[in-house]
């Protein structure tokens, strides 16, 4: 269910004539029509060469130096306008910055011909020409990068992550509802972010599911060969083969559903206890699975902390965990869970099985994470206004009386900070560095990302 994210590139520039004895040119390398189209072809060639991890297309880069250009470079349907911004008047810089679309401003210092807008950008497009403060909504200095491309990765990558979260849809077995604010979460979560929140029930239509599944005796025979291949390459396992089978068998009632509803993207209410009495067992291993197959899948329907889980999947382009955080002290906390996927990082972790902690019941993997892994982490507030996101480092795999996926991480930037300003409930975490591409996505939609 992924889209790709296209960016329309747009070279403007100027070609002034001479005047005697007044000034006819203006800061810049680009000053005439063979200097553009040298340039045009430079432009072409290192986005040629762009690598980035997440799909991504450009389309055709366009020179524009008149109205009439600037009209011709806007007639398509891109998600970015990636503006090589080496001269032209303002007003040209105006007509090409759209609310339609997302708009980025490139200048040249010391990659290339020096451009004028490296100059002129911030007292002329942003602050026009008379003012202190910004006034230019649709362009921020944020959305201006001199020379980086990697910066510009960053920037298109949080863009594409955007571009994914925004009107995600989402299957909510036993319905939507959110830690601590129920409902509000969920209309919330609509509002910021658009997702289409479809409910299956749990009676009658998950349980009919269900039913049908345990009457089939292939479905059965499927799902003790995948339990039984599973078994083999877990470290160790403490629970009964009955529950890893019925595992299997519900990780194929949510996939049926997934793929029924056209949807990548599953979360279940109610976890603790309404699905046991049904599936016979716990959602805490297909959930697990589903998350490992790259698709998104989150325990107890927590509409606070879904947007995040979201939105830092599709910038990691990696599984995330939503976990349950304690009391951060001397740098460090505890974060624990029993829907962990195995595939953090991109590559499988070694697991042990046990039953759920808090039921003793139905199967629950304890993925054993790596020691010294850098951690991206974001704690969603509950009023969708301002997200805690900061950094760390895993400490070690713990194992504590507490939901078996776990860890002890250490904390990178002001503990007490987050101590002092810890919001909601859940935690997402991912494996990797992603907070330039989290502050970028999150002042997109005016959430306020605050680091410690």
């Amino acid at each position: 269910m992924v889209v790709s994210l296209t960016v329309k590139p747009i070279l403007v520039y100027s070609t002034p004539e001479r005047r005697e004895a007044t000034s006819w040119r203006e800061w810049g390398g680009i000053q005439n029509e063979a200097q553009a189209i040298e340039e045009a072809r430079r432009i072409e060639g290192e986005l040629s060469s762009f690598k980035v991890e997440f799909p991504l297309s450009f389309l055709p880069i366009s020179m524009v130096k008149s109205d009439e250009d600037c009209d011709k470079a806007l007639s398509n349907d891109a998600d970015v306008a990636l503006i090589y911004g080496a001269g032209g008047s303002t007003s040209l810089l105006e007509r090409l910055i759209s609310s339609k679309r997302w708009n980025i401003l490139f200048l040249r210092h010391r990659s290339g011909p020096l451009y004028l807008w490296y100059e002129i950008a911030h007292p002329r497009l942003l602050r026009k020409s008379s003012s202190d403060l910004p006034l230019e909504t649709h362009l921020t200095v944020d959305d201006v990068v001199v020379d980086s491309y990697g910066k510009l990765a960053k920037m298109l990558r949080a863009l594409f992550a955007l571009k994914n979260t925004l009107g995600k849809k989402i299957v909510a077995i036993g319905g939507p509802s959110g830690w601590g604010i129920g409902y509000k979460a969920v209309e919330l979560a609509k509002e910021r972010w658009g997702l289409d929140v479809i409910t299956v029930s749990y009676e009658p239509e998950l349980a009919d599911r269900i039913k049908k599944k345990l009457s089939d005796e292939g479905a059965v025979e499927k799902a003790e060969d995948l339990a039984k291949n599973y078994a083999s390459r877990v470290l160790e396992m403490r629970t009964n083969p009955a529950f890893l089978t019925n595992s299997f068998l519900l990780y194929e009632v949510f996939e049926d559903i997934l793929a029924e509803y056209g949807a990548d993207a599953l979360t279940i209410n109610d976890c603790m206890t309404t699905i046991m009495p049904l599936a016979k067992t716990t959602a805490c291993l297909p959930l697990s699975l589903i998350n490992d197959e790259g698709k998104l899948a989150f325990c107890e329907s927590d509409f606070v902390a879904i947007p995040a889980g979201i939105l830092l999947h599709y910038v990691s382009g990696q599984p995330v965990f939503l976990n349950d955080p304690t009391f951060p002290h001397d740098g460090m906390v505890t974060v624990a869970h029993d829907t962990a996927p195995s595939m953090m990082g991109g590559k499988r972790h070694a697991v042990k099985l046990y039953t759920h902690f808090e039921s003793d019941y139905g199967a629950a993997p304890q993925v054993l994470f790596e020691e010294g892994q850098q951690l991206t982490v974001v704690d969603p507030d509950f009023q969708e206004v301002k997200w805690l996101i900061f950094g760390a480092k895993v400490d070690r795999a713990s194992d504590y009386p507490v939901c078996h996926s776990q860890m002890d991480i250490k904390i990178q930037g002001d503990w007490m900070k987050l101590l002092r300003d810890m919001r909601g409930f859940h935690w997402i975490i991912t494996y990797g560095d992603y907070l330039d591409e989290l502050t970028y996505a999150l002042k997109k939609v005016g959430i306020e990302p605050e680091t410690v």
